[in-house]
């Protein structure tokens, strides 16, 4: 009965969803963001694999600021959406499998006799966060990756696998070295061999790669925006957190993953949260707007944020990246979805962080 109340509710979003995104609701939403001061950023939706819309706002709002088309965002971890992706080609080459053991790898690592490649993907895994110590965010300058390590170690274990879901940017970490040790190769000449070339994208890379053209983050104090004194060091956070790219690239590349491009249907399901049971798959999550369920990744540095979802029923992405945020993200992105489906938006009261 749950799941076939779920089915009528898909059903009823795709009916009420308009064929072609009509723009003048958005473009108001975004002029009144601009002009009220409160987010610097970009969108670009897809509909049926093409741009129907795109969007720069608020960078009239910092004075001398310099960018064009090809100017990329820090997207966090929806680099671990795509680090999920090449995992699961190594495991469609019969090069990895879900259920190997951490042990292979790092046997180091406390309790990765019990940990498998499934439960590192879908944050089951009872591992840490290594970018957080002592309730900080600590890794704003560069560190080794014997440092990383021997914090992950330190931190250890704080559930059985499987026992239950806590974010983990360790797994990830983790995933990355594996990923590193089967191809022989580092993390962004992979990314660039399996990702960035075949889907032709320009704009897409990880730190290693490139870092021209990237912007800045941004803090908005006494009445006006001003460059992030701190950032979190992207060479510590690689196949975690590093990836840069416009929100363009950013649909192109999860259209192609749920079109079938680059996975085939078979691993696309096994990444996929299991509706009605699930919030996080493995190397994605469920974002669910008023019961329009789109399937996706989030991110965040210290003044980077970023979303890109996917909408099965619509065949509909939306890609939100920001470098000067004011509005949460999922709050922003809600309003996007709102109005995408004709539903009122209201712009929230802004209070300036002092």
């Amino acid at each position: 009965m749950k799941n076939q109340i779920v089915c009528l509710l898909l059903l009823v979003s795709n009916y009420f969803f308009s064929q072609t995104v009509a723009p003048e609701k958005l473009d108001h939403y975004f002029s009144d963001i601009e002009k009220n001061n409160i987010g610097v950023g970009s969108l670009s939706i897809f509909k049926k694999g093409k741009e129907v819309y795109t969007k720069n706002f608020g960078q009239k709002n910092i004075p001398g600021l310099t960018y064009n088309q090809n100017t990329r965002y820090q997207v966090g971890s929806i680099t671990k959406m795509i680090t999920a992706v090449l995992i699961f080609k190594l495991i469609e080459e019969n090069k990895l499998h879900l259920e190997d053991k951490l042990s292979e790898f790092f046997p180091e690592i406390p309790n990765s006799n019990a940990i498998t490649i499934k439960n590192l993907l879908e944050h089951t895994s009872g591992l840490g966060s290594y970018v957080v110590k002592d309730g900080e965010v600590w890794v704003t300058e560069k560190a080794s990756d014997q440092q990383i390590m021997d914090l992950i170690i330190q931190q250890g274990k704080s559930f059985e696998p499987g026992e239950k879901v806590a974010y983990s940017n360790s797994a990830y970490y983790l995933l990355t070295k594996i990923l590193e040790k089967k191809r022989q190769k580092p993390f962004h000449e992979i990314l660039y061999s399996e990702i960035i070339k075949p889907l032709g994208l320009k704009n897409l890379a990880s730190i290693k790669s490139a870092r021209k053209n990237v912007f800045l983050p941004y803090r908005y104090e006494n009445g006006s925006w001003k460059v992030l004194k701190k950032e979190i060091d992207l060479l510590n956070v690689i196949g975690v957190g590093d990836i840069s790219a416009t929100p363009y690239d950013l649909n192109i590349f999860i259209n192609s993953l749920f079109h079938n491009g680059i996975l085939k249907k078979e691993s696309l399901k096994l990444m996929e949260p299991v509706l009605g049971k699930e919030d996080w798959g493995r190397g994605m999550a469920i974002w669910d707007f008023d019961h329009h369920i789109f399937y996706g990744h989030g991110g965040d540095t210290l003044g980077s944020h970023a979303i890109l979802i996917y909408n099965k029923e619509a065949d509909l992405s939306i890609a939100y990246v920001t470098n000067g945020e004011r509005i949460q993200k999922e709050e922003f992105m809600k309003n996007i979805v709102d109005l995408l489906y004709n539903k009122e938006v209201k712009l929230p009261e802004i209070k300036e962080k002092q």
